[in-house]
Parts: C-alpha cells; sequence; structure tokens
C-alpha cells in the first residue's frame, strides 16, 4: 500500500513538471505582448541623402551613429536595425557605408536609392 501511495506521489510530480515546461509555449489569448526594435532606424528617405564624396561627419548627420564599427576596418560602418512585432517575425534591415580618405565611396545593403531622387540631383 505504502508503495502504491509512493509511485502516484512520483507519477502526480512527474505530470506537474512535464505540464510547466509546456506553458511557455501556449499562446494564451489576451496577453499583450511588446514589440522590440533594436539598432538604429533606417529609413528610404535617409538613403536616398547619401552621395559619394560626402565626410564621415556629414554621414553620421543623415544616417545617425553606426551601430558596428569594426576596429579593424574602419573605413566601414554597419547600420543595422532589428523589429519583432509582438509574438510576430523579427525583421532585419542592414546598410553597410564604405569611406575612403574619409569620403564615401560606396553603400551596399537592403536599400537602393530611388530613382527619383537621382532624376532630381541631374535636373539642379
Amino acid at each position: 500500500m505504502k508503495q502504491a501511495i509512493n509511485n502516484s506521489i512520483l507519477i502526480l510530480v512527474a505530470s506537474l513538471l512535464v505540464a510547466c515546461a509546456n506553458v511557455g509555449s501556449l499562446d494564451f489569448p489576451g496577453v499583450y505582448k511588446i514589440s522590440i526594435p533594436q539598432g538604429n532606424i533606417i529609413t528610404q528617405e535617409m538613403v536616398d541623402q547619401l552621395r559619394p564624396g560626402m565626410t564621415k561627419r556629414q554621414v553620421i548627420f543623415v544616417m545617425g551613429t553606426p551601430l558596428v564599427r569594426d576596429p579593424f576596418h574602419q573605413d566601414r560602418w554597419d547600420y543595422i536595425y532589428n523589429f519583432q512585432p509582438g509574438g510576430g517575425v523579427r525583421g532585419q534591415e542592414r546598410v553597410s557605408v564604405f569611406f575612403v580618405n574619409d569620403a564615401l565611396v560606396n553603400f551596399t545593403g537592403d536599400f537602393i536609392p530611388s530613382s527619383q531622387t537621382d532624376s532630381q540631383v541631374s535636373a539642379n
């Protein structure tokens, strides 16, 4: 009889532990999940303002302080923005800018300059 009680208690405790382990994976209705933004906000308007020959200070004025400045490659700056809406899929945007002798020469990433801006610059 005592052995049966001990086995019952052991099964009950094991069941409770397994049940508690799965609580975090459930989506309870009405529970608010916060959105998580991280890094530098990057917009198309910011990228459209980048021009070859801009100094590092001018790029900081347009884009803000870069998230990543590699001490071994000081002529490359990386702007990274992660956003995860509450309970949603995380998205990431990035732009890397490259300098030669303190002048912007190139940038790559998820944004490209809009063609409307190129026509406005050539008209001026």
